[in-house]
């Protein structure tokens, strides 16, 4: 179902055209546009930011590896799942894996920045791409999952995104969600990055369990590579210029190294094994 966000109005329709009040969202480049005075610019994010992700993450471990994570995810605890929205989406890799496996998944992308469509329209094509705040979805019971994948560390108001998320998803669907983990990796690479937070499981677990989710599975990953990342980590915040993805920028020797670790911990991860300690955090939730 979709929700008119001037008049809170409930409705199904192909556009976006209120029957109540008859507003109609504006067009931004060419995107659908809930929140156009954020498109731009606001502290939550950079958009230059995009390019480099763009240019990154065809190559890089961390991002291949995370998004076979997340797809075994959505096969395993939502295999009957015929939609998907993703909140953040960015240039659009994640949605791009996804539909590579699972092609016959209604599939819609959101962002808040227009830069960050522009890169997902090129990637995806004809997948639905709309410019939003995730602090104010305007669905409710329409999707079977809502992901948001390294998005709410860069939100205030995190807890109002889960709220929404839950808004949106179907009774009996749920949410994938991926966060940077424990603060005691936090470094300038974060700063740079915006981010607000790095999370704790008990933290993650709380607030979704707080928005009326049943919790399925939480799992540290970037778990075998952990040592290495902290030493990373320490030597980036003796640093004063931006090194936002050198962490991410290796050697194609060590690259390929670290995507074969990352494998060998998701076959871990698959077999039952919740790692309670690494870079980030994989939680799945329920809706009752």
């Amino acid at each position: 179902m979709k929700v008119c966000l001037r008049c809170q109005g409930q409705f199904e329709a192909v556009d976006w055209r209120c029957p109540h009040c008859h507003y109609e969202p504006p067009t931004l480049n060419g995107f659908v546009a809930f929140a156009p005075h954020l498109a731009d610019a606001n502290e939550s994010y950079s958009p230059e930011f995009f390019q480099m992700l763009a240019d990154l993450q065809e190559r890089s471990f961390w991002f291949r590896a995370r998004n076979r994570l997340i797809i075994w995810a959505l096969r395993r605890y939502f295999p009957a799942a015929r939609s998907f929205l993703e909140v953040g989406c960015g240039t659009g890799f994640v949605i791009e894996g996804i539909r590579a496996v699972l092609p016959d998944l209604t599939v819609v992308g959101s962002e808040i920045y227009t830069a960050g469509l522009e890169f997902a329209r090129r990637r995806l094509g004809d997948v639905d791409l709309l410019q939003l705040d995730a602090g104010v979805l305007p669905y409710r019971n329409e999707f079977d999952v809502v992901g948001a994948f390294d998005v709410l560390e860069h939100i205030e108001a995190d807890q109002v995104v889960l709220q929404q998320m839950h808004q949106a998803v179907r009774p009996g669907g749920g949410i994938l969600l991926a966060v940077p983990q424990h603060m005691v990796l936090w470094s300038m690479t974060d700063e740079h990055a915006r981010h607000m937070r790095r999370y704790a499981a008990t933290e993650l677990v709380s607030k979704v369990s707080a928005c009326g989710f049943d919790i399925l599975r939480v799992t540290s990953f970037v778990s075998l590579l952990l040592p290495l990342m902290f030493i990373s980590r320490r030597q980036l915040q003796r640093e004063s210029e931006n090194r936002l993805l050198k962490e991410l920028s290796v050697g194609r020797v060590l690259n390929n190294l670290f995507e074969v670790t990352m494998t060998f911990e998701r076959l871990l991860i698959q077999r039952g094994v919740s790692f309670p300690f690494g870079g980030s955090l994989l939680l799945v939730a329920r809706k009752p």
